[in-house]
């Protein structure tokens, strides 16, 4: 008798888990798209006004004439797409179909388009100068910038820099010391103002030294030590103006950088004075992001910091020194956030003044969240905030019905919409703010 084989039964594939659907995106965009038909839409001024948008500046090399638009048909419209839009988004989460950052990008583009309409609607006597509009963002997003590149190089190295705040005004507080005795000295504003732009590095990377002491060293929350460095630099700056320059004026005057246009490249219309008529510091903004975008990715620097921050105890392994990599990198990115820093004092050709920082570096810190900590992403998140700050400039120039107040909430209003539509789709480095004890 021959035994028959028994086969077993085929093992059936476990059922995948999907993730439950977030609607968060879907409802902030549908928020922001309706209330902005209802405001900026329907509320903007018909009857024939008509908007004016003016590109070319005297000096370009060719002139881009200045055009009208109808103003309410055109917001409304700008208002009906980004609500569609909208609605796109939604479909895309009931259908789990994934957008990219396209699309909540063009919806905020579409609601500021409608914006710049609807301040400038029936307006004869003033325009949106785009020009200058695009010039504040580049310029006001300098220290945030510098100061998101600084959180990157901590917390990729898993030190959490809370303390950018600190570090801006300290290095906004040396580089008008440095700058005023120096050009108090020399006579020329200019050597002063280059004096000072050097200075800053240190008072950030003073800051940062303090930071690394008490996390590295002692163990202390890292969170805690950098709100109590931003209102020990408080303190310390405050003291200082109060003492030093008020009975000096001398060593705290109004010296600025002055713009180096490159030839040829400064005179395109719009690109050239937004991107080539800036001073130093801009330039090297420009280099020192595009350099640490390379290092970060493509050098055995960056990998090591980035496998210090991730997996502390595998490159301890492998002989990566981990508190020490911590240490010079924290210090590194405190000078970074010193440098910029300067843009409120030298680089911007204003006197020092108390707190003179305004809660930039909080906003830095956001945008370095929001550039998932990259370089490049920092840099499009700063200018994004930078772009809020400067649309705050010019609806004071060009008089709107919106309270000031309100307007001066502008910059950090964006940093909450921005940080709250991206809050659970990104991952910070896996040790950040965990100490290394070996």
């Amino acid at each position: 008798m021959t035994a028959t084989a028994v086969e077993a039964p085929e093992a059936q594939p476990a059922a995948a888990v999907e993730k439950p659907l977030s609607w968060k995106m879907p409802l902030l965009l549908g928020s922001v798209g309706i209330l902005s038909f209802i405001f900026f839409g329907l509320m903007t001024p018909g009857d024939g006004a008509t908007t004016t948008f003016v590109l070319s500046r005297s000096g370009d090399l060719f002139t881009i004439p200045a055009f009208d638009v109808p103003s309410q048909p055109v917001a409304i419209a700008l208002t009906l797409a980004a609500t569609a839009l909208a609605a796109l988004s939604a479909w895309g989460v009931r259908n789990r179909r994934q957008f990219g950052v396209w699309l909540p990008s063009t919806v905020g583009l579409l609601v500021v388009l409608a914006v710049l309409v609807w301040a400038g609607a029936g307006k004869t006597a003033t325009s949106i100068q785009v020009t200058g509009l695009l010039i504040g963002t580049v310029v006001l997003a300098v220290p945030l910038v510098f100061g998101s590149l600084a959180g990157m190089l901590c917390e990729r190295s898993g030190i959490i820099n809370i303390a950018i705040e600190g570090q801006l005004l300290a290095g906004a507080f040396l580089a008008a010391l440095v700058g005023g005795a120096v050009a108090s000295a020399t006579g020329s504003d200019a050597v002063g103002a280059y004096a000072g732009l050097i200075a800053a590095p240190l008072a950030g990377a003073l800051v940062g030294a303090a930071l690394t002491l008490f996390a590295v060293k002692y163990w202390v929350n890292q969170i805690v030590v950098g709100v109590v460095l931003n209102v020990l630099v408080v303190g310390l700056t405050n003291f200082f103006f109060g003492t030093l320059m008020k009975n000096n004026p001398e060593l705290n005057r109004a010296i600025g950088l002055p713009d180096l246009p490159i030839p040829l490249l400064s005179k395109i219309p719009v690109l050239g004075p937004v991107l080539f008529d800036q001073n130093i510091l801009v330039y090297a903004m420009y280099v020192i992001v595009a350099v640490l975008n390379v290092m970060l990715f493509r050098s055995r620097w960056g990998l090591r910091m980035r496998a210090v921050g991730e997996h502390p105890k595998a490159a301890d392994t492998v002989g990566i020194k981990v508190n020490r990599t911590r240490v010079r990198n924290t210090i590194l990115g405190g000078a970074v956030a010193g440098f910029g820093g300067a843009f409120f004092t030298v680089a911007s050709g204003l006197a020092f003044n108390k707190e003179m920082t305004g809660g930039k570096g909080y906003i830095a810190l956001a945008a370095m969240i929001l550039g998932r900590w990259s370089p490049k992403g920092a840099l499009a998140a700063a200018l994004l905030f930078g772009f809020a700050d400067s649309l705050r400039e010019q609806f004071g120039i060009i008089g709107t019905a919106i309270p000031s107040q309100f307007l001066a909430m502008l910059p950090y209003l964006a940093t909450i919409f921005a940080v709250a539509g991206l809050v659970g789709h990104v991952r910070p480095p896996a040790a950040e703010g965990i100490p290394y004890k070996k």
